[in-house]
């Protein structure tokens, strides 16, 4: 795989309106202020247009390639987060936590977005979920795993959560990857054993039906992926059928 950031700063100097974000980046491989640069500059150089998808990943492999121990990675994300925000928002940067530590520093260039870019968690565990609201994190990177039913459960938690909180749990947004693996070649609007089918499968009326059904929960933007199908070796199919889903959802 391509590095994601200098990918997407590739596609920021040749688009114009498109958001940029990354689904996700492992930040603990990272070095905070490192990474804080590399996505302020990317929001610089796409005007504005940068979101900052996290996550903290699971592969015990991963964790001893990048020589990061993997006990405690929950509390060493919730610094890694307070460390960027620091970077993108303040003139003199210094944190002193138990895993991270800035003595007064400058540090730019500061991202177009303010207070900074979209900063959105993937995961699917209760402590994703808590960190997302703790510290004010713009909202989950979410997955469909199983039938919708598991999806409005997850938001509702998270509304929960905020609640308790006393924080606005309409602050909290969703966007959505998806993996649609539609039949091109039927032509058939019907929805047979619906129950029993994978959401965002079947005919292009079926996954525009479990569109519906997720902008009714509050989606605030769904990213259709094309990476385990025959669609997505050929640009103009997977427009063809981007554009179809887009239609059939309205």
């Amino acid at each position: 795989m391509f590095d994601p950031l200098e990918t997407l700063t590739y596609i920021a100097a040749n688009t114009n309106r498109i958001v940029l974000g990354t689904s996700v980046i492992d930040m603990l491989f990272h070095n905070p202020v490192v990474l804080a640069r590399r996505f302020a500059t990317l929001d610089v150089l796409s005007e504005g247009r940068a979101v900052c998808g996290l996550g903290i990943g699971w592969s015990k492999d991963e964790y001893q390639a990048s020589n990061i121990p993997l006990n405690d990675r929950g509390k060493r994300a919730d610094e890694f987060i307070q460390v960027l925000k620091r970077i993108w928002t303040d003139d003199v940067v210094e944190f002193k936590g138990k895993f991270y530590n800035i003595p007064p520093s400058k540090i730019g260039p500061k991202p177009i977005q303010r207070p900074h870019p979209p900063i959105y968690m993937g995961g699917f565990s209760p402590n994703t979920f808590s960190g997302i609201v703790n510290y004010d994190a713009n909202g989950w990177l979410g997955l469909i795993g199983g039938p919708l039913e598991y999806l409005d459960n997850t938001i509702k938690t998270i509304k929960d959560i905020a609640n308790k909180a006393n924080k606005d749990p309409n602050h909290f947004k969703v966007i959505l990857l998806t993996y649609p693996k539609i039949d091109v070649d039927s032509k058939s609007q019907s929805i047979t054993n619906q129950d029993q089918r994978f959401p965002l499968t079947g005919t292009i009326h079926q996954a525009g039906s479990d569109i519906e059904r997720v902008k009714q929960m509050g989606i605030d933007h769904i990213v259709f992926g094309y990476n385990f199908i025959p669609v997505g070796k050929h640009l103009d199919k997977m427009l063809d059928v981007t554009k179809q889903l887009v239609k059939v959802a309205r």
